[in-house]
């Protein structure tokens, strides 16, 4: 269970990572688009709907990657006092009642909708906008971070059983490389 749990935590650890490098790409494009305007009165709506979309994809995949950090919003007035045992059992519940249930649902409902995006060939409606595939390649990040939240949520079960069973790593030093795991 361990090594499985850590698996998961290194994919998500390695994709929210990847992830954020889209920022500075962001930051770039945001920048060159800027200078253009100005500078040289020039402008083009692709690249500015480029920026949207990587923002869109940054918050979408960096979701698991937040969750596995445990940066996610959480109203903690009694959590942070609890005992890790009891910690692990609010991590288990939540996971079990409020997340794997939310990430399945977000999984099913947009199936329909990615999958017409694909088929009709759907391209930005702006004139000078994104062409196809940029749009279906967008939306289809809906499953994908729906996808990455049911692994990452599987860990957070994992490390909830292991803490339970008195099992886990008490520190970051007793983490598992990922070449131990495959």
């Amino acid at each position: 269970m361990l090594r499985l749990k850590q698996f998961l935590e290194d994919f998500s650890e390695f994709t929210g990572t990847v992830i954020a490098w889209l920022t500075i790409m962001m930051v770039l494009v945001t920048f060159v688009i800027v200078v253009l305007r100005y500078a040289f009165d020039l402008g083009w709506i692709s690249m500015q709907e480029s920026v949207t979309w990587m923002h869109a994809a940054v918050f979408m995949l960096g979701a698991a990657y937040t969750l596995k950090r445990d940066e996610h919003v959480r109203v903690d007035i009694f959590y942070r006092r609890m005992p890790a045992r009891q910690q692990a059992v609010v991590n288990l519940l939540g996971t079990l009642i409020f997340l794997m249930p939310m990430a399945v649902f977000l999984a099913v409902t947009s199936w329909d909708y990615v999958y017409t995006s694909w088929i009709i060939r759907e391209a930005s409606r702006e004139a000078g906008g994104l062409p196809y595939p940029f749009m279906p390649i967008l939306k289809s990040l809906i499953p994908a971070t729906a996808g990455m939240l049911i692994l990452q949520g599987v860990a957070n079960i994992l490390g909830a059983i292991l803490t339970l069973m008195g099992r886990t790593p008490s520190s970051p030093s007793q983490k598992l490389p990922i070449g131990d795991v495959i």
